[in-house]
């Protein structure tokens, strides 16, 4: 693979239309080599028969079934609340309103 120079980056870095200081390019350049040598080294890898994948490790979903259970009784409930009024909790009002 070629190496990338200066003046790569620098016209790239025109064409994006962006303003770079010349330690700035000098930066960039390395960087960017960096990156492109990864990028050979990902690339020259032997994947033949490795099954394209999204993410490295097996998932599975953890959620339990949507099954119908039996629940508390109402009274037991209500027991434990702070306030009741007919049989359901009473809550203060939210928005400022009366009860």
């Amino acid at each position: 693979m070629a190496s990338l120079t200066r003046d790569d980056v620098a016209h790239v870095a025109a064409l994006a239309r962006l303003e770079l200081t010349e330690e700035e390019l000098d930066t960039f350049t390395g960087q960017l080599a960096k990156v492109l040598d990864h990028a050979a080294d990902v690339e020259a890898l032997d994947t033949e028969g490795v099954p394209p994948t999204s993410h490295p490790l097996p998932l599975r979903n953890v959620l339990r079934a949507d099954e119908p259970r039996p629940s508390l009784e109402r009274d037991e409930v209500l027991a434990a609340a702070p306030s009741v009024e007919d049989q359901r909790f009473r809550v203060p009002p939210v928005l400022g309103e009366a009860p």
